[in-house]
């Protein structure tokens, strides 16, 4: 009624630089500096994902090679001593890796990164298989949608059906992403409940009103 959300699939990368369970440490790091990518995802059979390797998975061996020490001693914790002295993606990956469903909307993909505290995810189907791959950077492509494509959303799912009887009386400008809506309503109770929705479409950074009671007609 109100509009399709935006979905992973809508703003992912679909072609996505991968590495094997068995790509090695040196290989890794050319792919990354190759790409311009800070996270590589690890897959094996038919492109399931099992990983991912990203540089915080590689710093350990680089911290080990540059201590004073020499030795293990600098390492904090035991799956930084572990990764240290890994050859391997699959040795180095943080695996089970955490994934996002292509069709999941982009507030939950947003959820995902900001519990889990990572920057990007891989895109699996239902079979755990690589599709794409979305970061925070993708998350902010809404806000890249033309205004007046924002506007007539706003007018066609949100003003049209909650207010049809003096929607032609409403005006939606929408401005760098802030939408305005002006005029008069027959029910001001709906006003809160347009606001709501309005924050909802995809690309709208705020919202302001200036909905007043249409004059009663006796």
């Amino acid at each position: 009624m109100y509009g399709t959300p935006y979905i992973v699939s809508d703003v992912m990368t679909h072609t996505v630089a991968s590495v094997g369970r068995w790509a090695s440490f040196k290989v890794i790091v050319e792919m990354m500096q190759d790409r311009g990518v800070s996270a590589l995802p690890v897959l094996e059979g038919e492109g399931r994902v099992v990983g991912v390797v990203s540089e915080a998975d590689l710093l350990p061996t680089e911290e080990l090679r540059d201590s004073p020490e020499g030795g293990y001693a600098v390492l904090r914790r035991p799956a930084d001593m572990a990764k240290a002295g890994a050859l391997t993606a699959g040795d180095l990956m943080t695996s089970p890796a955490v994934t996002v469903d292509a069709n999941a909307t982009l507030a939950e993909a947003a959820r995902i990164m900001a519990r889990e505290k990572v920057k990007r995810l891989p895109v699996v189907d239902g079979s755990g298989v690589l599709t794409g791959m979305i970061s925070r950077a993708d998350l902010l492509k809404v806000f890249l949608r033309d205004d007046e494509d924002i506007a007539e959303e706003i007018r066609r799912d949100i003003v049209a059906c909650l207010f049809p009887l003096t929607s032609s009386a409403i005006q939606v400008d929408v401005h760098d992403g802030v939408a305005t809506l002006t005029g008069k309503v027959r029910d001001t109770a709906m006003v809160p409940v347009a606001a709501r929705l309005v924050r909802a479409v995809e690309g709208v950074v705020d919202v302001d009103f200036d909905l007043t009671r249409e004059p009663s007609v006796r």
